[in-house]
C-alpha cells in the first residue's frame, strides 16, 4: 500500500485537532454508530480541559489504497519542541490558518522549521464560515511569510484550500461545491511525495515520541527509516555519538490504524510504528538491526530560554495532603520527563533539596507541574528566570528576546504601548486589523513577558490577544522594574476568620476567603502599597455578656482574587515561593520567620 506522511501545523486554536476529527470520521475510521468524543486526538485530561494539544499524536486513515500516517501537532510556541521533532518522519505539511487572524507567530515558527527540511506546504485557509474571514489578505500574507523564511521557488508555488473544518469540508475554490474533505485527501495524495527510504539496507528507526504503557512498559514512535521491522527480530540502540544504550528484541510492533494501534508482524521503510520490547532507549536514539554501526541523523532542538527552581515543600502544611513529598521522589519524577520531552533540562541546583528545571515558558512548566500535583507530588516553586548566555565573539551578555503581537481594541492601545515600553519592549509595526483594533508588533526581552499577562488582560478589559513566539538573543536591556505592590503576610498559624479579614481588605485585596488554613510566613494577599506588610488574619472578636450595639451587623467580604497555578507563577517575586499540592496552590515567602527576612534584607542592602 502506498504511504504518505504529513504533519498538521498551526497556530493555537486555528483548528487543527478539529480537522483531523472530520477526517478521521470521512475516511471511514468509525463505525456509523460509534461515539467519538469530541478533539478525539487530545486524549490528555488537561488538554480536554484547556481545549489545547500538548503533546504530538499519531493517527491513521485510507484514502483510495494510499495510508496516510497523520500527525497533530501542538499550536503553543511553549511546546514547540513536540513539533520540532516530529517533523522528521514526515515528507509534507498541511499548514491550516485562521481565515481572519491570519499567519501568527506560532504559524511562522513551525513554518520555519518544515520549510528548512525541504517539506512541501499545503496551506490551508481554514473557519472560512467566520464573519469576519478574509482569505485574500491572509493568502497574501501566507506567500509573503514563505517568502521571508526563504522558501524555493517549488515551496513557494504551494496549492491551497478553503475549508472549514468544524463544518467538514475543503474546497478549492472560495465559492466551490463545500461537499467534504475529499479534495484535501486527493491533495495529500497527489502533492505529498511518498517516503523516499530504502526498503532492502537493514532495518533502523529514530525514536521520535515516548510513552509508557502499563502492560508494554516503554513505547517508542518513530518512522522505520529503512528496511523492514519484525516481531521479535534482535535490536540495538545507539546514541547519536554511536554508543551502544542496550540490545534486546521487539517484542511488540504496534502500526496506527484511526486512533487505534494494532498488533502487526512486520512494518516496511516509510511506515510510522511504535516499537515495545526496549528497557532504555529514549528520544533521539537509533532503534537498529545489530549489523546498523552507525546512528541516523536525528534533528537538534531548540535549547530552553526559561528556568524554574523546583523544591521540597518544606512549609508548615507540608505533607499533610500529598502523597509524594521526598526529594528523592521529585528527582525521580523530573528526570523522568525529560526522557520523554526533549525541550526539558533537569539540573540539580545550588539549594538543597530542590532542582533547577529548563524548559520554553511558563506554560510548558506550568503544565509539568499540574501533571505532578495531579500524581500526588507537593512542592515549592520559584519564580522563573531567563537563562542569560554570552557571547563568544563580543563577550557581551545576552539575553532571550520574544515577538509579541498583540491585538487589541483601538481605546486600550495606548495602555499596552506604554506598559510594554517599560517592560523594555520595542514597537516595531502598528497596522489596523479591522473592527476597531489595532495589531501591535513588539519585539520584547522574555524577562519583561513574565507576570504581564494578567496585567495586559486587566488594561484591556479581557478582550486583547497577546501571541508570542522566541526570536533570539540580543544584548541584554538592563534593568526592568518588577510588581509595584508588596504583600499581605500572615503573621499567625490557624484558620482565617470572617471578622479578622473584614478589616483587612481595606490594606489590599485578599487571596485567601474565610475558614482557610494559614500559616506564619503564607501570603495572603496583595498590599495597596509599595512594601510588605504582616497581618493577623486568624483573629477572633472577642465576645463578652454584654450586647453592644451593632454586634449582629453582617461582615461582608469582598470576594477573594483566586490565582490558578500559572497566574500565582507569574505574580512571585524574587523572595516567594508557590507552594503546590494535589488540592492547593498557595503562595509564601521564601523566609517564613520574620526575623530571618529582615536579617536577608540588611545583610542585602549593606551588600
Amino acid at each position: 500500500m502506498d504511504i504518505r506522511n504529513i504533519a498538521i501545523i498551526a497556530h493555537v486554536d486555528h483548528g487543527k485537532t478539529t480537522l483531523v476529527d472530520q477526517l478521521l470520521k470521512q475516511s471511514g475510521s468509525f463505525r456509523e454508530n460509534q461515539h467519538v468524543a469530541e478533539r478525539a486526538m487530545d486524549s490528555n485530561d488537561l488538554e480536554r480541559e484547556r481545549g489545547i494539544t500538548i503533546l504530538a499524536k499519531c493517527t491513521s486513515v485510507v484514502w483510495k489504497d494510499t495510508r496516510i500516517n497523520i500527525i497533530d501537532t501542538p499550536g503553543h510556541a511553549d511546546f514547540g519542541g513536540e513539533v520540532e521533532r516530529i517533523l522528521s518522519m514526515v515528507d509534507g505539511a498541511v499548514v491550516l490558518v485562521d481565515s481572519a487572524e491570519g499567519a501568527l507567530p506560532q504559524t511562522k515558527f513551525v513554518v520555519g522549521k518544515a520549510l528548512a527540511r525541504g517539506l512541501k506546504p499545503i496551506v490551508v485557509v481554514n473557519k472560512i464560515d467566520r464573519g469576519d474571514a478574509r482569505p485574500d489578505e491572509v493568502h497574501n500574507e501566507i506567500f509573503d511569510l514563505f517568502a521571508a523564511l526563504g522558501a524555493n521557488d517549488e515551496q513557494l508555488d504551494f496549492p491551497m484550500l478553503y475549508a472549514s473544518g468544524r463544518q467538514g469540508w475543503a474546497d478549492e475554490e472560495l465559492e466551490g461545491a463545500r461537499k467534504d474533505l475529499a479534495p484535501m485527501f486527493d491533495l495529500i495524495v497527489r502533492h505529498v511525495p511518498a517516503p523516499k527510504v530504502d526498503k532492502e539496507a537493514p532495518f533502523a528507526m529514530v525514536a521520535t515520541i515516548l510513552e509508557n504503557d502499563n502492560f508494554l512498559g516503554r513505547v517508542l514512535t518513530g518512522r522505520v527509516e529503512q528496511g523492514r521491522a519484525k516481531v521479535n527480530m534482535p535490536v540495538r540502540v545507539l546514541r547519536p555519538d554511536g554508543s551502544v544504550v542496550e540490545t534486546g528484541r521487539l517484542t511488540k510492533l504496534l502500526s496506527f490504524r484511526g486512533l487505534d494501534r494494532v498488533p502487526v508482524e512486520e512494518a516496511e521503510a516509510g511506515d510510522i510504528v511504535a516499537v515495545a520490547g526496549l528497557s532504555e532507549a529514549t528520544i533521539p536514539e537509533t532503534i537498529a538491526s545489530p549489523e546498523v554501526t552507525e546512528p541516523l541523523k536525528s534533528t537538534p532542538v531548540d535549547p530552553p530560554t526559561l528556568s524554574m527552581t523546583f523544591r521540597l515543600n518544606d512549609g508548615p502544611l507540608g505533607g499533610r495532603e500529598g502523597k509524594k513529598v521526598t526529594s528523592r521522589q521529585i528527582r525521580d519524577r523530573l528526570f523522568k520527563e525529560t526522557e520523554g520531552n526533549i525541550a526539558i533540562r533537569v539540573s540539580e541546583s545550588p539549594e538543597s533539596e530542590a532542582f533547577e528545571v529548563a524548559g520554553r515558558g511558563e506554560l510548558q512548566l506550568g503544565v509539568l507541574i499540574e501533571q505532578m500535583r495531579r500524581e500526588g507530588f507537593e512542592l515549592t516553586i520559584g519564580r522563573p528566570r531567563v537563562l542569560f548566555r554570552t557571547n563568544e565573539e563580543t563577550g557581551e551578555r545576552e539575553e532571550p528576546y520574544e515577538e509579541a503581537l498583540i491585538d487589541v481594541d483601538e481605546p486600550y492601545s495606548g495602555v499596552v504601548v506604554e506598559k510594554m515600553a517599560m517592560r523594555k519592549g520595542l514597537m516595531q509595526d502598528m497596522q489596523p486589523s479591522g473592527g476597531g483594533k489595532v495589531r501591535l508588533t513588539f519585539l520584547i526581552p522574555s524577562r519583561g513577558l513574565i507576570g504581564y499577562h494578567g496585567e495586559f488582560l486587566t488594561d484591556t478589559r479581557g478582550t486583547g490577544i497577546m501571541n508570542r513566539l522566541f526570536s533570539g538573543y540580543q544584548p541584554w536591556a538592563g534593568p526592568i522594574e518588577g510588581r509595584r505592590n508588596g504583600s499581605l503576610i500572615s503573621s499567625e498559624d490557624g484558620a482565617t476568620t470572617q471578622y479578622s479579614l473584614y478589616s483587612l481588605q481595606d490594606r489590599g485585596t485578599l487571596f485567601v476567603d474565610a475558614g482557610e488554613k494559614v500559616y506564619v510566613g503564607m501570603i495572603i494577599g496583595e498590599h495597596s502599597r509599595e512594601n510588605d506588610l504582616e497581618v493577623n488574619p486568624v483573629r477572633e472578636k472577642k465576645l463578652t455578656n454584654i450586647r453592644a450595639a451593632g454586634k449582629d451587623e453582617a461582615l461582608l467580604l469582598t470576594p477573594p482574587r483566586k490565582m490558578n497555578l500559572e497566574q500565582a507563577i507569574a505574580y512571585i517575586e524574587d523572595d516567594e515561593l508557590v507552594e503546590v499540592t494535589p488540592s492547593a496552590v498557595r503562595i509564601r515567602k521564601r523566609y517564613l520567620d520574620p526575623h530571618e527576612r529582615k536579617k536577608r534584607d540588611r545583610a542585602g542592602a549593606s551588600a
